[in-house]
């Protein structure tokens, strides 16, 4: 807001407050809306409330499974046979002078991959041993090889993947489609995050609301104890008690606002409303009774060292049925610089049979349609292996230049492979597929046009997309 907009804002305020009488509390009426509290009245509207897309959408709610660290496409999901000539090699130099590595040099020997690739479903995709579950599902993903990027270091790339800018302060995709789209929960936040492993090394800047109002930032949900910490009430304190004390606030907020008009008061007073509806709310998330027990089981829950992702994910799935619009499920780290075919081998361990089992218990409730599954990392893995050894100690390098992801339900047309990269997986031989061009066509399947979706700040219009960004052809059906 500049100094002619605030002019006129109090200019409004004083008419209103001095001169208009009754006229101000009639305005207010209009205004706020009614709130959650029949004693709490004269609340702000709902920037939460579901909004209308631009467009008819082909999904409503987003599960995005976050893979935190870059896992590598070479021995996941990207099949290059052809590095077997040269493993233990060096590549020619006219290979890789144009590579942007971190820590290995270009002259770094080949380390071809030890998995194996097999063609899943009726498409004939081929998918690595390590994620036997997540192929199950080939026909009902559509795979993108030719993903790109500048970042080659983890928070920068995360920060790109998440917010569309290497800079951080920005609004996070979630945030984005909060924002855009609102809520079809009322007693749980459109933005939730589920954390797992090591943590991202992102940290909250990885569902950050940036410079959007607070209410659009991504809740953290644990998948033990309380969901939200602090959400119970302390003994001794009643829901009648608890309910007394938010009306006082609120009425103190409201008298506040009235005199600012500062949104992020407004955004506090919803807040305070949610988390009171919430503390209901959310403990029957992690209640698992009605679930049969082959459900479980499908997923992991109760298993190692499935369970902690597997209770994620079967809370994902519960959440969007619950209408919350967008779901995080962040899992770290797959920085595997050393003893990668190991520890990417115990990664896939842990995620690939509860996210095999997400995509089948989505699509046999009828909730796959609806629900775009994104599977993501912030750039991959170099075909040059690390500590300049190709034994069973060897990593991978950070890779930006190309690597994979893939996206299921929600108008995704699966069963496809989009893009190509070259036979040692050094750069991109066909449709490449920009982070601008990913977060372009996620926001399209929830119908928002990502060149409409805006925000004023700073004296600009700021997207998800940058200046950038293509809906990608042929993805979506």
């Amino acid at each position: 807001m500049d100094r002619i907009d605030y002019g006129a804002v109090q200019s409004r305020r004083h008419f209103f407050r001095y001169c208009g009488g009754g006229i101000e509390t009639a305005a207010l009426a209009s205004l706020f809306g009614s709130s959650a509290s029949a004693a709490a009245t004269d609340s702000p509207p709902n920037p939460l409330a579901p909004k209308r897309p631009h467009f008819a959408p082909t999904a409503k709610n987003v599960i995005f499974l976050f893979m935190a660290g870059a896992p590598s496409q070479i021995d996941l999901y990207d099949p290059k046979p052809a590095l077997q000539r040269w493993h233990g090699q060096p590549l020619p130099e006219s290979m890789t002078r144009d590579l942007s590595l971190a820590f290995v040099k270009p002259s770094a020997k080949v380390l071809a991959s030890p998995r194996v690739f097999l063609p899943h479903g009726d498409s004939g995709t081929e998918f690595s041993d390590f994620v036997p579950n997540i192929a199950s599902r080939a026909d009902d993903i559509c795979l993108v090889r030719s993903m790109h990027t500048e970042a080659f270091n983890h928070h920068p790339g995360q920060s790109l993947l998440m917010s569309g800018s290497v800079q951080l302060g920005r609004p996070t995709v979630g945030s984005w489609v909060s924002y855009g789209l609102g809520s079809e929960s009322e007693n749980l936040p459109a933005f939730v995050v589920l954390s797992s492993g090591r943590g991202a090394s992102g940290g909250s800047s990885n569902w950050s609301n940036g410079f959007l109002e607070s209410t659009y930032q991504g809740v953290v949900f644990r998948s033990t104890g309380d969901p939200i910490l602090y959400l119970k009430n302390p003994a001794g304190v009643s829901e009648r008690t608890q309910r007394a004390r938010l009306d006082a606030l609120g009425a103190l907020n409201r008298e506040r606002l009235d005199a600012t008009g500062d949104a992020e008061i407004a955004s506090r007073i919803q807040s305070y409303e949610l988390a009171f509806r919430m503390q209901a709310a959310a403990p029957e998330l992690l209640d698992f009774s009605e679930e049969t027990q082959a459900t479980l089981d499908m997923y992991g829950v109760g298993k190692e060292p499935t369970h902690p992702y597997a209770t994620n994910c079967l809370l994902a799935r519960r959440m969007v049925e619950k209408g919350v619009r967008f779901v995080m499920l962040a899992h770290a780290s797959w920085d595997d610089h050393q003893e990668i075919d190991k520890k990417l081998g115990n990664n896939c361990r842990i995620t690939d049979q509860p996210a095999g089992a997400l995509l089948k218990d989505l699509k046999q409730r009828g909730l796959l349609d609806s629900t775009l599954v994104v599977w993501a990392g912030e750039f991959g893995r170099t075909p040059m292996g690390q500590l300049e050894r190709v034994d069973e100690a060897a990593g991978r390098d950070h890779h930006a230049n190309c690597f994979s992801a893939w996206l299921a339900g929600g108008g995704v047309r699966g069963g496809q492979v989009i893009g190509r990269t070259d036979d040692l997986g050094l750069g991109i031989e066909k449709d490449p597929v920009h982070i601008h061009d990913f977060q372009a066509t996620i926001l399209h399947a929830l119908g928002l046009d990502h060149e409409r979706l805006t925000f004023r700040h700073m004296g600009r219009d700021f997207r998800l997309t940058d200046v950038g960004g293509v809906v990608v052809p042929g993805l979506l059906a």
